[in-house]
């Protein structure tokens, strides 16, 4: 496949396993070099100094995936209940070859890459996780994307019997999502298929899911099912259930707040309770990659 993304890390500045753990143990130099790849081209130099992933535990144990309840710690004590073997995707709408696409079978024509990206929770809570995974163009190229195609919509896992959370009242199940097709095409964008070079956990939308590091955490819709091409703009998940908070888009954006709290700054997980609140930075970090996908939008009307 065809990969657009330059990574400017090496096998040098690869962590050794045993550091990964621990965060305080991770090298003032693989830090640096971590920063590097959370920017792409340089963005890096923008945001907050001393940046570097967060640990094992801070990424598996403290996360939203509301089928599981609606606690951070649900997913964790919950999600190995679902079944992840066997795992496939369909694959359908406004593509040449529609299907369902058996996982091995996907994986077995990507190539897996460590993409480290800044996440931020739309709560303004924010980490950093380093992902393995592969683009989600080069998926989108083996089902081959009609012309007519405009929008990629993405569907969750549902099966109640496992997913306590889902039968509580909070979203319209399943989960749904969507891109613009060329936001989905960019190079930024990537289906998740590990953490830290190990399979990933349920309770981090195992065995695949969507990462848009420029995009609120909700967009990164996780244990996809199905993907679908279409001509119009599709439903999602938490636009549906309140609009006037959560818009398609969902850009991270320090200039638009959310109608119930500030989204100028983030709290770090694993920074500590003393440690001061940082400036979220423009699509969190990656305008020199990703603006010019907006040009001419009113970034406050389309959220």
């Amino acid at each position: 496949m065809a990969h657009r993304w330059k990574n400017d890390l090496t096998e040098r500045d690869v962590t050794p396993e045993g550091a990964w753990l621990t965060r305080r143990g991770l090298m003032a130099g693989a830090a640096g070099a971590g920063l590097m790849a959370l920017a792409g081209r340089g963005q890096a130099a923008e945001g907050p100094e001393g940046l570097e992933p967060n640990t094992w535990e801070e990424i598996t144990t403290y996360n939203n995936f509301y089928e599981f309840g609606t606690d951070k710690a649900d997913p964790a004590r919950h999600a190995d209940a679902m079944t992840i073997e066997p795992w496939s995707v369909r694959i359908d709408g406004l593509v040449e070859r529609p299907g369902d696409y058996a996982l091995e079978d996907i994986l077995s024509r990507m190539t897996i890459e460590e993409r480290i990206y800044r996440f931020r929770c739309v709560e303004a809570w924010s980490r950093v996780v380093p992902w393995n995974g592969f683009e989600l163009a080069d998926l989108l190229e083996v089902a081959g994307v009609r012309p007519a195609a405009r929008y990629v919509a993405f569907e969750t896992y549902l099966d109640r019997s496992e997913m306590p959370g889902t039968r509580l009242p909070v979203l319209d199940w399943p989960y749904v999502e969507g891109l613009r097709l060329d936001e989905a095409m960019h190079p930024l964008t990537i289906m998740a298929t590990g953490i830290y070079g190990r399979d990933l956990p349920p309770q981090n939308g195992a065995p695949l899911r969507l990462v848009v590091p420029w995009k609120y955490g909700f967009k990164s819709i996780k244990s996809v099912v199905r993907i679908t091409l279409t001509e119009s703009e599709p439903p999602t998940a938490w636009n549906k259930a309140n609009p006037r908070e959560y818009g398609f888009y969902s850009n991270v954006n320090p200039e638009v707040d959310h109608p119930r709290w500030s989204q100028a700054t983030e709290r770090r997980i694993g920074a500590g309770i003393f440690a001061s609140r940082e400036p979220t930075l423009m699509f969190n970090g990656y305008a020199e990659e990703v603006a010019d996908l907006y040009a001419g939008m009113d970034l406050t009307e389309n959220f």
